[in-house]
């Protein structure tokens, strides 16, 4: 088969645009053989409530689902009723990123607050968290978190276990969207649990696809009855897959030994190596004007460069802006980045910059 693209094109855009990691590639295969019930009754999901078990605590009950977007809907339509609220970051994916599916497919009210970092806490949580028994304000029942947040910063499991005190103290849920849970685990050096279950998460997503994955995400009901339909609400939403094996044993590769933190560990410490470039190139006056605008906790490096240079760059490294006004850009890094791809950015951002080290 002719291959249609650069095995060797890099960038720096997201972790979605990496291929599926090759342990991956063999679980799929290797599930490929026979016939296994349809819709779940299959034995590597059932596989994957034991594995999902072990990491999260022995209720948790897994949901495979397609993507971070389905998983996010169904997850958050499963705690809510059809009068309730979300209360969310003006970063969260499910506000900014998501071309309003959980308004327009799920019927979710999100209440967004802005923060500096991503993150929420409970005193910003409070500038919402009002208005119950108030017939004319959809009511606020669900604190959604995501973790590594999407500017690139972390949780720590104490910040969660204070937010979701807050919120059940207030009689609202906490959902976490776990796009890049691996990372924010590998940033924090803890176990999955201990920044969810342990911290009074009640539902999560799990992402995979974002570290190594092809399509697999899952829904991690942890509170037992913070969620319910989600074997209904999950066929509604286009999410239920008929050959569910193939969804399940990607998971499967991932969670059942540690590819999970190997592959985030390696892409947390290729964004370490991207920012301390940068800072060296500060220091040395080879990168002038580049200015840092997030902490690089897990995965992403974001900052500022001086005008044209991100058009200039991206003529051989794909990336985002995040904030064109302000020069603010994001990049990222995945499982199978090399120290190789980041010192050519590197180079090719200190050529930019017209520096050269003193």
């Amino acid at each position: 088969m002719t291959t249609l693209h650069d095995p060797t094109a890099r960038g720096f855009a997201s972790d979605n645009y990496s291929g599926v990691h090759p342990e991956v590639l063999d679980a799929i295969a290797a599930a490929n053989g026979g016939h296994q019930v349809a819709y779940g009754e299959d034995d590597h999901t059932a596989r994957l409530q034991q594995v999902a078990a072990r990491h999260f605590g022995p209720q948790a009950e897994a949901w495979p689902m397609f993507n971070g977007t389905g998983a996010n809907v169904v997850g958050l339509q499963s705690m809510l009723p059809r009068w309730g609220a979300v209360i969310c970051a003006t970063t969260a994916h499910v506000h900014a990123d998501e071309g309003g599916a959980p308004e327009k497919s799920g019927g979710i009210k999100l209440l967004p607050i802005a923060t500096p970092d991503g993150r929420l806490t409970p005193e910003l949580i409070a500038q919402e968290a009002w208005g119950w028994g108030n017939e004319h304000r959809a009511q606020p029942l669900v604190v959604h978190l995501t973790q590594s947040t999407e500017l690139g910063t972390v949780y720590t499991p104490d910040e969660v276990r204070a937010i979701s005190s807050y919120a059940h103290e207030k009689g609202m849920r906490v959902y976490m969207d776990g796009a890049r849970l691996s990372n924010a685990a590998a940033a924090l050096d803890q176990p999955l649990r201990a920044f969810t279950t342990d911290a009074g998460v009640d539902v999560v997503s799990f992402g995979a696809t974002k570290n190594g994955a092809l399509a697999a995400e899952a829904i991690i009901v942890l509170t037992p009855g913070a969620s319910e339909g989600l074997v209904y609400l999950r066929k509604q939403q286009m999410q239920l897959a008929s050959k569910m094996r193939f969804i399940s044993t990607q998971l499967l590769a991932l969670l059942d030994g540690d590819l999970y933190l190997r592959n985030a560990r390696h892409a947390n410490e290729m964004a370490q190596r991207l920012r301390a470039g940068i800072e060296t190139g500060l220091a040395d006056g080879s990168l002038h004007g580049v200015a840092f605008t997030q902490a690089t906790q897990a995965n992403a490096v974001f900052a500022s460069l001086p005008e044209g240079v991100a058009d200039r760059l991206r003529e051989r490294f794909r990336f985002y802006d995040w904030d064109a006004s302000k020069g603010e850009v994001r990049w990222v890094c995945s499982f199978d980045t090399t120290e190789a791809d980041v010192d050519a950015f590197l180079a090719a951002l200190r050529a930019e910059l017209g520096g050269t080290p003193s």
